[in-house]
């Protein structure tokens, strides 16, 4: 599960600005703007969209809550919402691993004091690279140092490169640490083959990159009901986000902590063909539960493909193989 049952964080909203969030885990604090970011202390700062907080990026993250405890500083992620490319490059259709309410439990379970959340806009863009670093890391986070990739770009049309921001940290008092190459190779190739694991519905190799299983979030929906009439009911899951990226159609074995107890499952993503469906759906048969879960958030994580939707000729055959697809999981799930 992405989320623990810590205390809850406290959200700072002046501007009113609209963020879809939900849960609110342990003592991460959210602001919804630079603007309406405060604190006492100078903080160790760090810039990107995060998305997935995979096994890369929570090396840089490690990096600057260490930084900020060993220098009586609090740990800033700043990260924009929606993504800038959707703003820069208004027909991209760009699917993300993270909804945004998945990637403030990640950054709050990795201890990172502060999370500012800017509503990237064409305004934002048109900062140049000095306003952004005199008037939002100097005037408002109080930087002390900033930890960023060698191939940062930053300012209005994206001018300013690192030996600028070293510059900057010169003239106006503060440290710049630059990630490695290595490790900013790492993150990107990270993402690139997360997003490619999951469009081919390799959960399991997904999993490796990110350091958790891949889940998904949604409501309890009523669907159709086929599956209680051939014994196996089915939860409907809807995802609200329509950035969020969905795997590759399939059969697959997840599963999920409701009320506090791990259940097991096989879920299906797909258009149900059998049936003539033309919509894809996202559906789960929990094993050995019997619980209506009907208008609830339940998250889902995805632990592996077991086979590829198909139509079959008859729901009699559907029947025979999801008996089959049944005995494969639970056999998959007795070596967990």
């Amino acid at each position: 599960m992405v989320y623990n049952l810590r205390p809850k964080c406290v959200v700072f909203n002046f501007y009113n600005i609209f963020l879809p969030i939900i849960y609110l885990p342990t003592f991460l604090k959210i602001f919804q703007s630079i603007k309406s970011f405060s604190s006492d202390k100078q903080t160790v700062v760090t810039i990107g969209t995060f998305d997935g907080v995979h096994l890369g990026h929570q090396k840089i993250l490690e990096q600057i809550t260490n930084n900020a405890a060993n220098s009586n500083c609090e740990s800033l992620v700043l990260t924009f919402f929606p993504h800038p490319r959707m703003v820069l490059q208004e027909d991209t259709e760009m699917k993300q691993l993270n909804t945004l309410n998945e990637k403030i439990g990640l950054l709050d379970n990795l201890g990172v004091d502060n999370l500012v959340i800017h509503p990237f806009d064409k305004e934002f863009s048109r900062l140049t690279a000095e306003e952004f670093v005199k008037e939002v890391l100097v005037g408002i986070f109080k930087v002390k140092k900033i930890v960023i990739g060698h191939d940062h770009r930053f300012g209005r049309n994206r001018t300013a490169n690192i030996d600028d921001l070293i510059t900057f940290g010169e003239i106006y008092g503060f440290d710049v640490e630059q990630i490695s190459v290595e490790q900013i190779n790492e993150v990107s190739i990270s993402s690139t083959k997360i997003r490619n694991a999951l469009l081919e519905g390799n959960v399991e190799l997904a999993a490796d990159y990110l350091g958790y299983d891949y889940s998904l979030t949604g409501i309890v929906s009523k669907g159709k009901q086929l599956g209680r009439t051939i014994g196996y009911p089915t939860a409907n899951i809807k995802i609200d986000e329509n950035y969020k990226l969905i795997p590759q159609n399939g059969v697959y074995i997840a599963k999920s902590i409701i009320d506090g107890k791990l259940i097991y499952g096989m879920m299906n993503i797909g258009t149900r063909p059998t049936v003539d469906g033309t919509t894809q759906t996202i559906e789960i048969n929990f094993f050995d539960f019997n619980q209506d879960l009907y208008d609830q958030k339940i998250t889902v994580s995805l632990l592996k493909r077991m086979r590829s939707e198909q139509k079959f000729e008859s729901i009699d055959a559907l029947k025979k193989q999801l008996g089959i697809d049944k005995a494969a999981a639970q056999e998959f799930i007795s070596h967990l």
